[in-house]
């Protein structure tokens, strides 16, 4: 695995352990947003071994990520569209101004469960293709 590659993958990491803090005290929007950028760290991980490009914005993670993983069994449908609906999150929890407008405590559990299933998938690939 490249140095970039593994930075990227501490990174997710490192949001994903302050996702499942800031939910246990109970700030859904926040940790809606981190379970987001876990998701978004990991891809880019996985851009970088595979394209040896960085991918900065989120649209280009999105378009990037697709290809590599597109026909690849190992990669349930389910772990491609957390990168559209995390996303939604992190905009809730970035720019909503209505208060009516919130992340609910249950999707950002949700949303932790789908960072956890990414990180994982992604950690799966890098890894078989390690060896």
């Amino acid at each position: 695995m490249k140095a970039e590659t593994a930075a990227y993958i501490q990174k997710a990491k490192a949001s994903r352990e302050k996702a499942g803090a800031i939910l246990a005290i109970n700030v859904p929007d926040e940790a809606g947003r981190l379970a987001y950028l876990t998701a978004f760290h990991a891809a880019q991980a996985l851009i970088y071994e595979r394209t040896d490009r960085e991918a900065k914005t989120h649209r280009g993670v999105r378009t990037q990520f697709a290809p590599l993983t597109k026909d690849n069994a190992a990669v349930p449908d389910s772990v491609r569209e957390f990168l559209g609906q995390g996303y939604n999150l992190k905009t809730v929890a970035d720019y909503g101004i209505d208060p009516s407008v919130v992340v609910p405590f249950d999707e950002a559990e949700r949303s932790l469960t789908a960072a956890d299933q990414f990180l994982a998938c992604v950690m799966s690939l890098l890894t078989d293709e390690a060896s």
